[in-house]
């Protein structure tokens, strides 16, 4: 369940760029808000999820921004907020230029019980693409520090959009090799919105961005899967966001049905994940050449 904070990015302050990835708003990636302190937040969402789901074990996420992106002694503070009672996992999001072995370890000694899972949010293995989200980081960068935290023996998440105009499916193959190499545990997929004030959302009214037809978000999906090492857990398979806050999203069309419409297909084609997946794969050596362009 999601915790959000105040805070930013290095591709925001200027530190690595201005403006942020082209998709992101002022919320930072999230846009579920609902005030107060960590405690206060972590105790509203079990009680709403506890209701809605009869859940009994809850995820502590930080979503929004960059959660290491801040003083250690901030980020340590963060986490010691976090109510112990009900607890199942803890879940920070950030970049892949943001993860140093001092936030690792902080989070190992903070939580040494419980399970600790970093999201990378890498989006494309392909070079070009991250240019032109102004991502900031490089495939090499989500490299080293997917090594860095599986090293530490926590648990990594990567984020995917796999609608990118500018990818092509020879991209998506390559972002699910890429998952296989580094020994993923999870991966997020999502599917490209156009959240209001972004300069996607320029780019969406001028007409220089175009969304890809749903039927190529499902192929590619589908595509990605098959690909990808069956141990690899989905996360998701699509993300949504409010209608007031977006220009576009999810092709006017329902979350529920797309992500039946995946499974279905999958299920009438006989088309499994890991069906194209090799073993040799899986923590292989590689270097960003081989995921280059």
């Amino acid at each position: 369940m999601p915790i959000h904070l105040k805070g930013s990015c290095p591709n925001r302050d200027g530190t690595k760029g201005t403006g942020g990835c082209i998709f992101c708003g002022e919320e930072g990636g999230s846009f579920e808000w609902i005030g107060g302190s960590i405690q206060d937040q972590f105790e509203e969402n079990k009680e709403r999820m506890r209701k809605r789901y009869r859940a009994e074990g809850f995820i502590a996420y930080f979503q929004n921004f960059t959660g290491t992106y801040l003083p250690l002694e901030q980020f340590r503070a963060n986490l010691e907020a976090v109510p112990k009672e009900d607890l199942a996992g803890v879940s920070i999001s950030t970049r892949p230029d943001c993860v140093d072995d001092a936030y690792l370890a902080c989070a190992k000694s903070v939580f040494p019980h419980t399970p600790v899972t970093f999201e990378l949010g890498l989006q494309s293995a392909n070079p070009r693409s991250l240019e032109i989200l102004n991502r900031g980081h490089t495939v090499q960068d989500f490299i080293d520090a997917a090594q860095r935290i599986k090293a530490a023996d926590i648990r990594l998440s990567v984020h995917m959009i796999l609608d990118l105009p500018f990818d092509g499916r020879d991209d998506i193959v390559r972002g699910a090799e890429l998952m296989n190499a580094v020994a993923a545990d999870e991966v997020k997929i999502h599917n490209l919105y156009v959240p209001k004030g972004t300069k996607l959302a320029e780019m969406y009214q001028d007409g220089s961005f175009v969304p890809v037809p749903m039927e190529e978000f499902i192929e590619r999906c589908i595509l990605f899967l098959e690909h990808l090492d069956p141990d690899i857990v989905i996360g998701r398979l699509l993300g949504r966001a409010p209608e007031k806050d977006v220009l576009f999203a999810n092709w006017n069309r329902s979350w529920y049905y797309i992500r039946d419409e995946i499974v279905r297909r999958m299920e009438v084609s006989n088309r499994v994940q890991g069906s194209k997946f090799s073993a040799e794969q899986k923590g292989r050596e590689h270097d960003s050449i081989y995921f280059g362009r």
